[in-house]
């Protein structure tokens, strides 16, 4: 966006709440800046620490190198796992090898893998629903042998699928998902496979299903909806699609600058949120730089209050105090 000198046209901004960082977000990153105090740079992140451009630079600024894979850490080196969590083989790579490592799997993603672990253990074959490539369905597929899952990513996958033993089911889910679409595909599963047994809890986690509970919520009084978060990030995307859902443009930004004027011709009222990936100072940027242009009448619309915390690795949990 670039500054106009026109008269500013009045902008109603509902700005959803709960958004942005969540609980396995705010962990992640604090064990990395952990690390970093504990150790010293520079400390090696295995794959963005979550998936948001801003904090990987951020962490980068203070040390930390990112990588894709293990090999490309130095002998003595530490070593971060990143939120969404990675195959078995990785840690043990990393033993093998004699690094220190500091696992930031997010606990909601790491109860997912002991629940896979579980029910291979009791002789069943599961079908994970998620999206093929995401780093947590790797990650959860790398908690079990070769061909003791099967990735399903929509309703008509749910309805083709064949398994070997159609008595013999269990389901997981990706954290990250639609809730809406989630339901739709357990729905075929259940009704296919009656005696296919589900998680103990909700799979998907309570900050992806509180942001799009936020989305709905103002979605129907918005000419246009903004949601902040990088493009690999699948629950900022899935808020794109509640908000399409219910009728509203919708539009996925990263920064500020990424957002064009034109998009506000006849919007009289914005919707405002942020991916779990994505810190509030991105947020108030935002709102920043459309008040450069807009008279804005801003309001918080909270559906929901969030309390979860997640602890810190007892190795540094010690440097947190």
């Amino acid at each position: 966006m670039t500054e106009q000198s026109l008269p500013k046209k009045s902008l109603r901004l509902l700005l959803a709440a709960p958004r942005g960082f969540c609980a396995g977000v705010d962990r992640a990153i604090k064990i990395v800046e952990l690390a970093l105090e504990q150790h010293g740079a520079p400390v090696y992140v295995r794959h963005e620490i979550v998936h948001n451009r801003y904090v990987v630079d951020s962490l980068k600024a203070k040390g930390a190198i990112f990588v894709e894979e293990l090999d490309e850490v130095p002998d003595g080196g530490h070593v971060v796992f990143s939120a969404h969590g990675v195959p078995k083989s990785v840690p043990a790579n990393a033993q093998q090898r004699g690094l220190a490592y500091f696992d930031a799997t997010c606990p909601l993603v790491s109860k997912v893998h002991k629940q896979a672990e579980r029910q291979v253990d009791a002789g069943r074959h599961i079908i994970f629903v998620g999206h093929e490539g995401h780093p947590e369905v790797i990650g959860t597929f790398g908690q079990v042998p070769p061909g003791a899952m099967t990735l399903v990513e929509t309703a008509d996958d749910a309805r083709l699928i064949e398994p070997a033993d159609a008595n013999n089911l269990a389901f997981l889910t990706q954290t990250t998902l639609s809730v809406d679409d989630t339901s739709e595909i357990v729905l075929v599963l259940q009704q296919r496979f009656p005696n296919i047994v589900g998680p103990k809890g909700e799979d998907i986690c309570y900050a992806t299903s509180n942001r799009q509970e936020s989305v709905k919520a103002i979605a129907h009084e918005c000419d246009l909806v903004l949601v902040i978060g990088a493009p690999n990030s699948s629950n900022s995307q899935r808020l794109v699609e509640v908000a399409a859902r219910s009728g509203t443009k919708a539009y996925l930004v990263q920064r500020a600058e990424e957002i064009s004027l034109n998009w506000f011709d006849d919007v009289r009222t914005l919707g405002l949120t942020a991916g779990a990936s994505a810190p509030e100072v991105l947020v108030r940027e935002i709102i920043d730089a459309l008040a450069l242009h807009f008279d804005m009448d801003e309001q918080q619309v909270t559906t929901a209050e969030e309390t979860v915390t997640f602890k810190l690795p007892r190795e540094l949990a010690g440097a947190a105090i």
